[in-house]
């Protein structure tokens, strides 16, 4: 295990083995109304500089941020996951095995993200269908984004939204509407192509 002498690691903080942690991070860090859930962090994690993970993550083996990457409390994370540089995750976002997300995404709170999908740079998921409404938070729902689902770069992807598996958004695409399995779409608002065969 190396974690930088810049970096602090809080109490409550379970750390597999090999762990990296670089220069200028926070792991476990306590949120408001924090009650001591604790924070646990698979083998062979590499956690680049500067990044803040909040305590309460359940994350598994072999996770990876880029530089700068924010977690907020409360995920659940599974093994083989990378979080790139600038990128954003909520809390209570579920994120399920082999989950690639590139640089500059933001993921929301209730999102859900299935094993193997891909989420591509400065992708932007949202969860809130009346922001700033009197009810808003409390009617929050995050899209869920199937297995080996991708997301092109640039995208947003409405609230509730589900993309089926193995489905892929176009590149700058605005998805309004459910997206069924193995179905390319493209534009604003996202439209169907065609189907994928294999």
């Amino acid at each position: 295990m190396t974690i930088a002498e810049t970096s602090k690691v809080y109490p409550n903080v379970r750390l597999g083995e090999n762990v990296i942690i670089e220069d200028y991070c926070i792991v476990g860090l306590p949120f408001k109304d924090y009650s001591g859930e604790p924070t646990i962090i698979g083998d062979g994690a590499v956690i680049r500089s500067h990044s803040v993970i909040y305590a309460g993550n359940t994350i598994g083996a072999n996770f990876q941020t880029g530089h700068k990457a924010n977690l907020r409390e409360l995920n659940n994370i599974g093994n083989d996951v990378s979080v790139g540089t600038l990128s954003i995750v909520e809390h209570h976002v579920s994120i399920g095995n082999g989950v690639r997300i590139h640089s500059q995404a933001f993921i929301p709170e209730f999102s859900i993200l299935e094993d193997c999908c891909w989420i591509g740079p400065n992708v932007v998921l949202t969860n809130a269908r009346f922001p700033q409404s009197p009810t808003a938070k409390a009617e929050l729902k995050g899209p869920t984004i199937g297995i080996r689902a991708r997301i092109g770069a640039n995208s947003t992807i409405l609230p509730g939204i589900s993309v089926g598996s193995e489905a892929l958004v176009g590149a700058g695409s605005v998805v309004t509407k459910p997206v069924s399995e193995r179905t390319i779409v493209v534009g604003n608002p996202a439209k169907f192509v065609r189907n994928i065969h294999y």
